[in-house]
């Protein structure tokens, strides 16, 4: 069993605030005995009215290694959205990386960029490979698999992840606020959860244009801590709940409806 937060922050341009602002959620966390921490989405730069490549930095640079720092000396596995520069000047790179106490673990690139709700992140972004490998990481036990913000909305990526073994689903996400969709973030966070019978953990950025609150929710879709926040309102910063994969293997065994379904999950071609 291990201790998780989800933690809700208010990012902003200043890169090295929000590198400082990171360090000491995971501090914090660790300080409460948790062994992983999921921070939102953008958590390296954040801009409500779109991010693009002047707030990319490399993985290399400073917000990772302030990750892989806070890491090593707490003990933390730490999951974190950054921006990258792309491979074109115009355009960066909305990517997630998971770190731990030796350093970087692996990175997830968003394959489904936000194209909805009057929204174009396509026009600053890239997307990523769906056909890359589904990011998946052990911790103490549970495998913790990564999605971010948008991907929510399309079950397969969950799915995808737990063919590749996850028993546990990290979030990040700045969410778009609007009518209705602090409900949808609640609602397809639990929706995740039942269909995966898996844990998923939501963070959130807060402040203007985004909602949602952090949550934890338990393979049944009954949530630990945090959300639901349905009228848009904020509640506390951190959601905390302990994970367990026995209780993953037990509501397995008792619904196994992964083993039942009929059909599998292959990646389209963005070309």
């Amino acid at each position: 069993m291990i201790r998780a937060h989800a933690v809700a922050l208010a990012s902003g341009t200043d890169r090295a605030a929000n590198a400082a602002a990171a360090r000491d959620a995971v501090l914090r966390a660790a300080d409460a005995g948790a062994a992983l921490v999921v921070l939102p989405e953008y958590a390296s730069a954040f801009e409500p009215r779109g991010v693009g490549p002047e707030l990319a930095e490399p993985l290399d640079g400073h917000f990772v290694a302030t990750l892989c720092d806070v890491a090593a000396r707490t003990g933390t596995t730490v999951v974190a959205g950054t921006v990258e520069p792309g491979a074109e000047p115009s355009r960066a790179r909305n990517t997630v990386v998971a770190v731990g106490p030796g350093g970087v673990l692996g990175a997830y690139r968003k394959v489904h960029l936000y194209d909805a709700f009057g929204q174009r992140e396509s026009e600053r972004l890239e997307p990523g490979d769906p056909a890359a490998a589904p990011l998946v990481v052990d911790v103490g036990g549970v495998r913790l698999g990564v999605l971010t913000c948008y991907d929510l909305r399309f079950p397969e990526s969950a799915r995808r992840l737990v063919d590749a073994g996850a028993t546990a689903l990290a979030v990040p996400a700045a969410w778009a606020a609007g009518e209705h969709k602090a409900d949808h973030w609640a609602t397809l966070l639990r929706a995740r959860a039942i269909e995966s019978t898996a844990y998923v953990l939501g963070a959130t950025q807060r402040g203007w244009g985004v909602t949602g609150n952090p949550a934890v929710v338990d393979p049944v879709g009954v949530v630990l801590a945090g959300a639901p926040g349905t009228d848009g309102s904020e509640g506390p910063e951190v959601a905390a709940g302990d994970l367990d994969a026995t209780v993953v293997a037990a509501v397995r065994e008792r619904n196994p409806s992964l083993e039942n379904r009929r059909y599998r999950v292959e990646p389209r071609s963005t070309s």
